[in-house]
């Protein structure tokens, strides 16, 4: 079926029905090096021009699948989506926000939001009667993507930084990935991953590269306007790396709006890692920079040259957002009291979103309704757990042996 793009850079439109990654027209003026390679963002990142909804949906609930561009078969053989809106009533005392909800997709089937976009990868394939798929990850889509292929019977290449979280890899493994580590950084094995799809073929399901991952990403917002009470939230904080997951939240809710379902567009926050923050300073100082090197205890936002980055800053500018920046002190301290005080054990990257809230709330009405998403599981990455902790050495198995021991570990006396 055809499915008509909107490039980003230079607003041309393509209609096709074949497997399109790129404008064709940005491509021809600058050919050659692989998009992460290029002095910049990359360019030519296309978006789905979104069909009208059917005037039924209009007024109420809204069905997220009949906003994608392709149908979806096979939803019970991996239900992505509708995770739970989570109202965290301490830290709403604690805070002052009422109205603070957290959307947890770390409930989704690999443990992650990236299920949406690898349920739509999956149906591409499907459509496009293809078996592979191929893509490069920190972590989290290569599980997902694995998840998925595990799934619909798809073989999944997946090229990873080696220093990716070992929870994640194994995990891939598990699912049936052929999990390719590599001696280099996210952009190194996203630009590998591409050449590998050149030369070999399959569907790539790279994060700003193939514009159907921010389709599966927008459902999350479509989802949130629904367990609202059919409204969108005032304002909401997106984790951010590459950008996707955020243009994706912003398309959610612009389709809502053309669709006469909302009439407004929260105020959409981009969170990111001091260490990592290519897209906040472009947003800050007005222009495109990509970074030399990151470091971040959040491995999940660590991007340079974000693959989505020309499409964030333009929903930032186009929507009247804006970007936070936090530190790993302020990641992991907003680790532990999602944890002891939510009771939403999530990885650093969705922590990441909390603290961004905190660091910013001062800019926002207390009795705004305020979405913090949460993006993956804590137990991708049980290794950022553990510094945050630790186990007492094992006592005798006596009452006065266990006493001593919740006195001296814990300060439980008396």
């Amino acid at each position: 079926m055809k499915v008509l793009y909107a490039c980003v850079t230079c607003g041309k439109q393509v209609e096709t029905d074949q497997v399109v990654y790129e404008c064709p027209y940005c491509a021809a003026e600058k050919p050659g090096a692989p998009a992460a390679r290029r002095a910049g963002f990359p360019r030519g990142c296309l978006s789905v021009v979104s069909g009208d909804v059917p005037r039924r949906e209009r007024g109420g609930p809204v069905d997220p699948l009949r906003f994608l561009p392709l149908p979806m078969l096979n939803r019970a053989a991996f239900p992505a989506g509708n995770t739970p809106l989570v109202e965290p009533d301490r830290l709403r005392a604690r805070t002052g926000f009422s109205r603070l909800f957290f959307k947890n997709d770390t409930l989704n089937p690999s443990g992650s939001l990236k299920d949406r976009a690898s349920f739509l990868v999956a149906e591409q394939a499907r459509e496009n009667g293809e078996k592979c798929v191929v893509l490069a990850s920190t972590g989290n889509a290569g599980a997902s993507m694995a998840c998925a292929g595990a799934a619909y019977g798809l073989s999944v290449v997946l090229f990873v930084p080696a220093s990716a979280p070992r929870a994640k890899l194994l995990q891939s493994l598990l699912y049936g990935a052929r999990v390719v580590p590599i001696q280099g950084t996210y952009d190194d094995a996203f630009g590998l991953s591409i050449a590998y799809t050149h030369a070999r073929g399959g569907i790539n399901r790279n994060t700003g590269f193939n514009p159907f991952t921010v389709e599966g990403k927008k459902t999350v917002s479509l989802e949130i306007y629904n367990q609202l009470g059919c409204q969108a939230p005032d304002v909401m904080y997106v984790p951010t790396g590459d950008g996707v997951i955020f243009s994706g939240a912003c398309k959610g809710f612009a389709d809502l709006m053309k669709a006469g379902c909302s009439g407004r567009m929260p105020v959409m926050v981009v969170v990111q890692a001091e260490g990592s923050n290519a897209i906040s300073r472009s947003w800050r100082e007005g222009r495109q920079i990509v970074l030399s090197s990151t470091t971040t205890i959040a491995d999940s936002l660590s991007v340079s040259c974000p693959a989505a980055g020309a499409m964030a800053l333009d929903c930032l500018q186009r929507y009247g957002g804006r970007a936070v920046e936090v530190t790993d002190t302020e990641i992991s301290a907003a680790h532990a009291e999602l944890a002891g005080e939510a009771g939403l054990f999530v990885e650093p990257s969705s922590a990441a979103a909390w603290a961004g809230f905190l660091k910013d709330r001062g800019n926002v009405d207390p009795e705004a309704g305020v979405v913090v998403l949460l993006t993956g599981t804590g137990f991708k990455d049980t290794a950022a757990a553990e510094k945050l902790v630790a186990l007492p050495s094992a006592c005798k198995a006596d009452l006065d042996s266990a006493l001593r021991l919740l006195a001296d570990a814990y300060g439980m006396k008396g």
